[in-house]
């Protein structure tokens, strides 16, 4: 059939249908990492098929996430490397997903390509599918549009969405936090996937020097750090949700400390964090230093090394960071909740 598929008027307006077969060939045995229980459909067909498994889910309820990488995507043509930010596309959907306690079922993804070159493609995806496999959800179809003359041969843009399940009565509810409960820190792996827009200003990233060991980066270079993938939360919070009783989540993106936090947590209370704990990683301090960027606007800009930020009560403090610690989760208390609203630091 795709013999048969092949269009030299339509590749003549430059959108080559047989590179986007290839592409799908390339990409199939990054997708078959992915496979659950659940995924019964092939990929290639019109839908992408779920068989939902309710066993021990009373009132389920579907949580969905959608979200793309943003402007991190021109750091992966600068550096020519496109085997992560697939990893950050899923992160940024299943970790919203799972601040409400829900698993992680499907995922679907979007690439807009100036050009279909295959291999590249299939490196996006097998970052997507390697995402996929960290947060236990499966790749069950996704779409590959090329785009002449909208964008650049070489650029493409990248984006996705999730469906998660949880059972209503395990659905968090912030409304039960109070004065006195203690928020923890999930450290991050770097910018993540916000700010970039300034990240690239700040270091004219189109000009600098991405691929030279720095040592205010232990030895990085500014491209390796800034490309770093973002953490997948999933499985942690999962195990975690399991053994203690677990407040709220508030993943740390966009608008880092004073727009997350305050949304996971009722309007009567806020939190005060300890400027101490705070375990600030080097490219935040070489983002301010070369930007002479304020610290508030650091903080009200990026994660600062904060990926998600877990509220629980103080008597179940120490089993919270024995149990992400046991899952490769190296958490730290962060501050405490007060009465009030907001984020103060002290």
């Amino acid at each position: 059939m795709h013999n048969q598929s092949r269009s030299e008027s339509y590749a003549q307006a430059g959108v080559d249908i047989v590179a986007g077969y290839k592409a799908v060939e390339l990409m199939k045995a990054h997708i078959a990492r992915t496979m659950t229980s659940g995924a019964v459909s092939d990929i290639g067909d019109f839908g992408g098929l779920f068989a939902l498994d309710l066993e021990g889910i009373e009132h389920p309820v579907l949580v969905s996430g959608t979200d793309g990488v943003g402007t991190k995507v021109k750091l992966a043509f600068l550096m020519d490397k496109h085997d992560t930010v697939g990893i950050d596309c899923v992160a940024m959907c299943v970790n919203d997903v799972i601040c409400c306690g829900a698993k992680p079922l499907f995922f679907l993804d979007y690439i807009a390509c100036g050009k279909n070159i295959p291999e590249k493609i299939a490196s996006i995806v097998s970052g997507v599918a390697e995402g996929c496999v960290q947060s236990g959800a499966a790749l069950i179809g996704g779409e590959t549009a090329e785009h002449p003359g909208l964008m650049p041969e070489e650029e493409y843009d990248l984006a996705g969405f999730t469906v998660g399940v949880v059972d209503r009565e395990r659905i968090l509810d912030k409304n039960c936090i109070k004065p006195g409960d203690v928020m923890i820190a999930l450290p991050s792996t770097g910018v993540h996937s916000n700010g970039f827009s300034l990240v690239r200003k700040v270091f004219d990233i189109e000009n600098a020097d991405l691929h030279s060991p720095r040592i205010e980066l232990n030895g990085q270079s500014l491209g390796e750090a800034l490309l770093t993938p973002t953490r997948i939360y999933v499985k942690p919070i999962l195990a975690l949700l399991d053994e203690v009783k677990v407040k709220s989540i508030a993943h740390v993106t966009g608008g880092g400390f004073y727009e997350n936090l305050p949304r996971a947590l009722p309007e009567d209370c806020g939190v005060e964090i300890d400027r101490a704990s705070l375990k600030i990683l080097p490219i935040f301090d070489l983002i301010a230093k070369t930007g002479h960027i304020p610290e508030r606007d650091m903080f009200n800009t990026f994660n600062m090394g904060v990926g998600m930020a877990v509220t629980v009560a103080a008597e179940d403090v120490e089993t919270a960071l024995s149990v992400l610690k046991s899952n490769g989760i190296d958490a730290y208390v962060m501050g405490k909740i007060v009465a009030g609203s907001g984020v103060s630091f002290r």
